[in-house]
């Protein structure tokens, strides 16, 4: 049986055999001993986006993994797309250059000249929809304004937007390109948050998953 360890872009955490190409963390959020999640789904507010693959490190999946007690909770993505738009950011340890590229476009996209971490974390903590954001709607005309990167959702399936259309998600990769029109009608939602919109109007490019080129 998979772990419950797979992130979707709406934030939630399932069980999936899939794992993508990005770990990353919330917190403890699990028990060692059973491999499960608790109730909770998030120990603090920086959540972040982290290597697979880091200084020949070797961890455990949701088992002990710092001295005997649980370390974080290893969750994994598609995509750098989808964790954004699950409201994670690029972690500093890992991927300093990544984040540091991230904070710094955050700061011009606000008019922020010194910005920290912990500012992104708290404005994101308020819009992520798995801590209680509530997604706004978007339009069809709308979706045009909208950055490469960006996702949305159409009930419970979600898109990634990409050079003028919307690419279908799931756990194991994208769907091909669909027009805009094709959701006329529809009660569409921004998953991303709007932070992180901001920061992708800034130039951030995010790593996606080798099938939104196919």
């Amino acid at each position: 049986m998979p772990l419950q360890n797979r992130v979707d872009p709406f934030g939630v955490i399932r069980a999936m055999p899939e794992r993508g190409l990005f770990t990353g963390n919330r917190g403890i959020i699990h028990d060692p001993e059973t491999k499960t999640l608790l109730k909770k789904r998030w120990a603090l507010q920086a959540w972040i986006i982290c290597l697979c693959q880091f200084r020949n490190a070797r961890r455990e999946p949701m088992g002990r993994n710092r001295g005997g007690k649980a370390g974080w909770t290893e969750l994994f993505f598609l995509d750098e797309v989808t964790a954004l738009a699950a409201g994670h950011r690029p972690c500093f340890f890992c991927r300093r250059e990544r984040a540091t590229d991230f904070v710094s476009r955050f700061g011009k996209a606000f008019g922020i000249p010194e910005t920290r971490a912990p500012m992104v974390d708290k404005q994101l903590h308020r819009e992520r929809l798995a801590s209680g954001g509530q997604p706004p709607p978007v339009t069809v005309p709308e979706l045009r304004d909208l950055p490469d990167g960006a996702m949305i959702a159409d009930g419970d399936t979600a898109y990634a937007l990409r050079s003028g259309r919307a690419l279908e998600w799931s756990f194991a990769g994208y769907a091909g390109p669909i027009a805009f029109d094709r959701f006329a009608g529809r009660p569409l939602r921004v998953l991303t948050p709007a932070t992180t919109i901001a920061v992708l109007r800034q130039g951030f490019a995010p790593a996606w998953h080798s099938t939104a080129d196919t």
